[in-house]
């Protein structure tokens, strides 16, 4: 099993001078640790104007500044916003390439569309449209990595003539894609396009098997045909997390924060809301009251405690064995929400690479290679049905005529130089 962290960039008002600021520092310097201790992913999403639940509008910036910083980790788009109306695919594209080169082959690439009022609302998307709008420029960006040039494109979402788009990634065909899934169906369209899916719904062993299930049945199957040149076939589902040796003190330090994450994350898309003017995080403790307490008490009366990734190093393994068992390829730790501390956050960071980690790492190379081997013939099937956006001939390439003819440039800087008109 695989491990990541990740990165909502969560702020809950009261905002002091300074909290933006430092918010973004912390959360670099916990990906430079986490890159440190053996952490094999650091997803950042992209959202835009919601206030508290998420600052991180620039996913690119942020990873662009943890590759400088890193030598292993690999850097996660998860996700980004690929609907034209958010980002025109070509500078999806060059971003992408731009990212992979710096890293050296570094990044993931999952897929998004967006779910609030807020977002969509801004932006001018239907959100009858946005699926197909994302999946539809999703294919194109990598086309745009793959092909030279790019033949040029007339969609329902977006169009633009033949241009060679520059750079080119490191990885080959492109970064592995993925795709954001919090439900049984978007697990089926993330399998259908041969993306690996990113889950982040919180659910619990046995409904996890259940998307597993489908997930690689449709995968195995004819109906898998894949989004891009290769196929992702991957399972990795969000977690909550805080850890320390006492269980009561991980639950006094995560779950409200914990919490909060799922709280906000209803709260924008079910009620109405005021830009700039949020108290979510008032509201939720009022709402919320002594429930801490009362998880922490219950919790210290059983030997045994299923906290979904709070508690000790004993429960994390316990609950981390169960999302194994039950097909998940990857867990991502969600540590940075709610007013969880940096120092909070390290410190359980450096104690699971310490007393967890080793457990489920010393094996799987094997068990990816076991896996790879297994699912070798499906792909390869998969990719064959595929009809892939072929480039163009040098002759079929259109010529772009320049604005201003040589002779009429020549002409027209002369007649400069005589004026003195520069």
């Amino acid at each position: 099993m695989r491990f990541g962290v990740f990165y909502e960039l969560q702020l809950p008002r009261p905002w002091n001078e300074g909290d933006e600021h430092r918010l973004f520092k912390e959360a670099i310097e916990q990906i430079v640790l986490a890159d440190q201790l053996g952490f094999d992913y650091a997803w950042e999403v992209e959202h835009h104007f919601l206030d508290e639940y998420s600052h991180a509008s620039a996913p690119e910036v942020f990873l662009g500044t943890a590759a400088g910083l890193t030598k292993r980790i690999r850097l996660g788009h998860g996700i980004r916003q690929v609907i034209p109306a958010y980002n025109h695919p070509a500078r999806t594209a060059e971003g992408l390439a731009t990212l992979d080169l710096l890293s050296d082959g570094r990044v993931e690439f999952g897929i998004g569309e967006g779910a609030t009022r807020l977002e969509l609302g801004a932006f001018g998307i239907a959100a009858k449209e946005k699926r197909a709008l994302a999946l539809e420029a999703a294919e194109q960006i990598c086309n745009m990595m793959v092909l030279t040039p790019y033949p040029g494109y007339q969609g329902t979402g977006f169009s633009m003539p033949c241009r060679n788009v520059l750079p080119k990634p490191v990885q080959d065909p492109h970064p592995p894609l993925w795709m954001a899934c919090t439900n049984r169906k978007t697990i089926e369209v993330a399998a259908r396009n041969g993306v690996g899916a990113l889950a982040f719904s919180f659910i619990d062993p046995d409904e996890a098997r259940t998307w597993s299930s489908i997930y690689y049945d449709i995968i195995k199957s004819e109906e898998c045909l894949p989004l891009g040149w290769s196929v992702n076939a991957n399972i990795a589902m969000v977690s909550a997390f805080s850890m320390h040796r006492d269980r009561a003190e991980a639950i006094r330090r995560g779950q409200d924060n914990f919490e909060f994450f799922r709280y906000a994350q209803q709260k924008l898309v079910a009620e109405d809301f005021v830009p700039g003017h949020s108290d979510m995080w008032q509201e939720f403790m009022t709402k919320r009251g002594d429930a801490s307490d009362r998880l922490i008490q219950a919790a210290l009366a059983r030997a045994e405690f299923d906290g979904a990734g709070i508690g000790t190093p004993e429960d994390m393994v316990r609950h981390l064995r169960s999302m194994q068992e039950a097909g998940v390829d990857q867990v991502i730790l969600m540590q940075q929400a709610g007013r969880n501390s940096n120092f909070n956050i390290c410190e359980s960071l450096e104690l699971f690479a310490e007393t967890v980690m080793p457990d489920f790492t010393k094996d799987v190379e094997a068990r990816e290679a076991a896996k790879a081997a297994e699912l070798a013939p499906h792909i390869e099937a998969a990719l064959a049905r595929k009809t892939h956006m072929q480039s163009l001939a040098r002759e079929d390439v259109p010529v772009v005529k320049a604005a201003v003819k040589a002779a009429a440039f020549d002409a027209l800087k002369q007649r400069q130089a005589t004026s003195g008109d520069h």
